[in-house]
């Protein structure tokens, strides 16, 4: 394997796609729009949209789906030398949008969505790894994705994004423990109101945010149309209003959040496997960039960040 060049993030995860419904007309079948995604892609592509170096850890498959995701993962220009391949065919993701959130319902089984190897022997060199999702939830890629991210934490910046999703497959006693793992040994945990409410219920989602932060980690709260909070080790907290948008899609608006996060992150002064200590100031400015980031995603059609971040209005 090469060596990744300065700056440049792992992503570990999911390459899947999503089957997005489209408008329906009167008295006829709903057709569905096929999206290449999972937040692992979304999060690989943006960052190379951003000019950061990125480098994608999944698993793709032998079906037209497949090319359809290499196409726009090479197109972005991540790096594929990490990723393996399957003659399986690929995940799919039947959405389900509601007005407070987006429904999923998967076809997981006998895919090569989730043939992702140990990479826990090459973590090292990254600037950061990014994990979390179904890959951290469903075998045989949750056990390879906690050993890496295990290395990761020992020897880079583990940057984790619980992304919880439910199916009738998964166990979720199980997937809500793998996910807390992770959020345990990770430097920084991006997490959303919904992703707290299932890995810490009957718990305030601030209070879990202060109690992460309190292990040493800096937390990234996202709120939807109420901003997004940071609570860092230090015991600050910093909060910065959503971007005003008009809002045309919500699917891949928390995957672009951390694509911008992980773009300011990586350019921070950090020793690998230590705390991410940040001033309020960083704190604000990686919240409103990255805010920024998953505006530009809301105000479009499309599920991965597309175009150079808008400028601060």
């Amino acid at each position: 394997m090469s060596t990744p060049p300065p700056g440049a993030v792992l992503v570990i995860g999911e390459a899947l796609i999503d089957l997005v419904p489209q408008r329906r007309e009167p008295d006829t079948a709903r057709r569905y729009a096929a999206e290449p995604g999972g937040a692992p892609v979304n999060v690989a592509v943006g960052l190379a949209r951003l000019a950061t170096p990125s480098w994608f850890a999944g698993a793709l498959g032998g079906d037209a789906f497949a090319g359809d995701l290499e196409a726009v993962l090479a197109g972005a220009g991540v790096d594929l030398t990490l990723t393996a391949r399957s003659p399986l065919p690929t995940t799919l993701a039947v959405t389900d949008p509601r007005p407070d959130t987006n429904g999923y319902h998967f076809h997981l089984a006998d895919t090569a969505t989730f043939e992702i190897a140990d990479l826990s022997g090459r973590v090292d060199g990254f600037a950061a790894v990014y994990a979390g999702g179904l890959a951290a939830v469903v075998e045989p890629a949750a056990a390879a994705v906690a050993a890496a991210a295990r290395a990761a934490a020992r020897s880079s910046l583990l940057v984790v994004d619980p992304n919880v999703r439910s199916d009738r497959t998964i166990d979720p006693e199980s997937a809500a423990r793998r996910l807390r793992d992770l959020c345990a040994a990770a430097q920084v945990v991006k997490v959303s109101d919904e992703d707290l409410a299932v890995l810490w219920p009957g718990r305030a989602p601030e209070d879990a945010c202060a109690g992460l932060a309190a292990r040493d980690t800096l937390v990234l709260l996202t709120r939807g149309a109420r901003g997004s909070v940071a609570f860092t080790p230090d015991g600050e907290r910093v909060e910065v209003p959503a971007t005003p948008v008009t809002v045309v899609n919500t699917i891949g608006a928390g995957d672009a959040f951390a694509a911008g996060a992980l773009h300011r992150l990586v350019a921070l002064d950090h020793e690998p496997g230590a705390p991410v200590r940040v001033s309020r100031e960083q704190a604000a400015d990686i919240l409103e960039f990255a805010g920024r980031a998953a505006a530009s995603v809301v105000a479009s059609p499309g599920t991965a960040l597309a175009a150079p971040v808008p400028a601060r209005a």
